[in-house]
């Protein structure tokens, strides 16, 4: 499956691409909020090599709900053009993941659904919406077909990726970028079957450049509209690409998160849809022993990291400070005493973050230090010990609470048992911890010199 020409591939992320520029010190502007989850969507997307196991249960609401509700448990059921079957396993799907189970019968049903679809990175949505867009497709016909929005254009690649690599036996189906950059010829029609491309940019080739006939359109994605809202202007430009596609275009919407500004969004793009919502995840906390050092600055919290890290060598750790600035310092003192020390920070591009998670992964370096930007959504199955060096806060100074289960979630994963350390260090800290406990109605026990063989016993 070729692809068009990226005619200028190097072109710096500005706004719209992924580099994170943000200073952990100070409040965060609304494009930087917007890159930063950009850049966590695009990170997941790199340091994912399988799909998640997730135990979230999906919810499913439908249009017509006397309607029966078909799930399947093997892409056979669905009966796929063969050479679609063929791409689907060379990428090494073997039975659909929970969200394809439900979201792909509703996808390929006839007439066309359309679908609002809430789920995580790692649950197979890329190659869930791909597989619909194929199976629309009609290759004889020359012209787009099928449209797909991403929020950059780092996150467009990485889509076009997967629909290449499940078009792989389908030589017919092309593929065009529309993306800054790619420049084309005023009055060129596309042959290209799907498009995929950037609010602006496919805006711009359906009205202005008239590169798209948008009425000609059976397919349109929405992929990652949390992150595609976030960003001035995407909204409007989306809605206004909707609203020249035909009434029987069939919409597909995907979001990692639902708040309200989301729904109302998908409300006005997606009309009459079915419903895939991911019920909220229990939030367990039962397999982690959870502890607090009191300490009066920041090098005693050094020195207690010291101790207790000694006592636990053979675990990886993942340590998480409040700036950037700390989390330098941190991993550079860990290295003068001889430490394997892996840093992950905002200011690295996200290709650069990939790697250093990959490395921490393979077990190279057994600590990880890193800010929040980086905590959402990293799963290391061999952490058993999550460090807050500095207590997780908002913006006002108050706990964060969902930070905090983030953080300690690394931990205590996939059944294990795992390790949860807080460094206090002020009475200020000590009335956040406080907070803490009370929020998840569990206490948190201060660390004894006793209490160090108990880790070793949890951490080996």
């Amino acid at each position: 499956l070729s692809s068009l020409h990226l005619k200028d591939e190097k072109t710096k992320p500005d706004a719209n691409g992924a580099v994170v520029k943000a200073d952990d010190n100070i409040e965060k502007t609304d494009d930087e909020e917007k890159e930063d989850r950009a850049a966590q969507s695009l990170l997941n997307k790199l340091i994912r090599s399988n799909l998640v196991d997730t135990t979230n249960q999906v919810e499913v609401l439908q249009r017509d709900p006397t309607s029966p509700l078909y799930s399947v448990k093997s892409f056979e059921e669905l009966r796929l053009k063969p050479q679609l079957l063929q791409g689907v396993y060379a990428m090494g799907f073997n039975r659909p993941s929970k969200i394809q189970e439900n979201a792909l019968p509703m996808m390929l049903a006839e007439p066309p659904q359309n679908l609002i679809a809430q789920s995580q990175s790692g649950t197979g949505k890329t190659a869930a919406f791909v597989l619909a867009m194929l199976s629309r497709v009609e290759p004889g016909n020359k012209y787009p077909q099928c449209l797909c929005l991403s929020p950059t254009y780092e996150l467009a690649l990485q889509t076009g990726k997967v629909i290449e690599q499940m078009g792989k036996f389908y030589p017919e189906l092309k593929l065009a970028y529309a993306v800054r950059g790619n420049k084309l010829e005023r009055g060129q029609k596309i042959s290209e079957q799907i498009v995929i491309g950037t609010p602006g940019t496919v805006l711009d080739w359906c009205s202005k450049l008239k590169f798209i006939d948008p009425k000609k359109i059976k397919v349109f994605v929405l992929d990652e509209a949390d992150v595609m809202i976030a960003t001035q202007g995407h909204q409007d430009q989306s809605i206004r690409i909707q609203r020249m596609l035909p009434r029987d275009c069939q919409m597909l919407l995907f979001s990692a998160t639902f708040e309200d500004s989301v729904w109302k969004f998908a409300q006005k793009v997606v009309p009459d849809p079915n419903i895939i919502k991911l019920k909220r995840e229990e939030e367990t906390l039962d397999t982690i022993k959870q502890y607090y050092v009191l300490c009066n600055n920041r090098d005693e919290k050094f020195q207690a990291l010291c101790n207790i890290y000694g006592a636990i060598t053979i675990a990886q750790a993942m340590i998480f400070c409040h700036t950037r600035k700390t989390a330098g310092w941190l991993a550079a003192e860990l290295s003068k005493e001889g430490h394997q020390v892996a840093l992950l920070s905002g200011e690295m591009m996200v290709e650069q973050r990939a790697a250093v998670i990959e490395r921490f992964r393979e077990g190279k370096e057994k600590v990880l230090v890193t800010t929040n930007v980086c905590a959402r959504g990293i799963d290391v199955e061999q952490v058993s010990v999550v460090i807050n060096f500095d207590l997780p806060v908002d913006k006002d100074g108050n706990p964060d609470n969902e930070t905090y289960l983030h953080r300690i979630g690394r931990t205590g994963r996939f059944g294990k048992r795992g390790l949860a350390v807080n460094m206090v260090d002020s009475k200020h800290s000590m009335n956040i911890l406080n907070r803490i406990q009370e929020h998840f109605n569990k206490k948190i026990n201060k660390l004894d010199t006793d209490d160090l063989d108990e880790i070793e016993k949890i951490t080996n």
